[in-house]
């Protein structure tokens, strides 16, 4: 069995987190979702859990860090192309998120870009050409 993650992120408007992630790709998964969370699906393997703040508050009795004046962690989903890396971080500013908070990298073997969500949570998106990555002197 493949083991799975679950990314738990607040959110301030539950609604408009659900748009943006479905905006991008993911699917919303109704048998894990109410009022107070919502289970985005990414990939078999990989769901984000959107969670109103107060129901968040009961995973941590640590306070809510404000996303965009920390970072608390840094996500990262892996793309099958280039252009999907391009068409993921568009599809995000055109839904109210913000393209490229981040550096944009291209390595040739490797490209990547990131958006930032309503929330102000920074995800990168990237590509890798493996096979390339593995001959490049400079990535062994």
């Amino acid at each position: 069995m493949s083991r799975m993650i679950f990314v738990n992120l607040p959110v301030a408007d539950l609604p408009k987190a659900v748009a943006f992630y479905e905006a991008i790709g993911a699917q919303k998964n109704p048998q894990f979702s109410d009022d107070t969370a919502a289970c985005m699906v990414f990939s078999e393997t990989i769901h984000v859990m959107l969670l109103t703040h107060d129901k968040f508050r009961q995973f941590t009795p640590r306070p809510i860090a404000e996303a965009r004046a920390a970072s608390e962690v840094l996500l990262c989903l892996s793309s099958e192309s280039r252009e999907a890396v391009d068409e993921m971080v568009g599809a995000a500013a055109a839904s109210g998120g913000m393209a490229d908070p981040g550096f944009k990298q291209d390595h040739g073997f490797m490209y990547g870009r990131s958006f930032e969500d309503p929330d102000g949570h920074i995800w990168e998106v990237m590509w890798m050409d493996v096979q390339a990555m593995q001959s490049c002197p400079a990535a062994a």
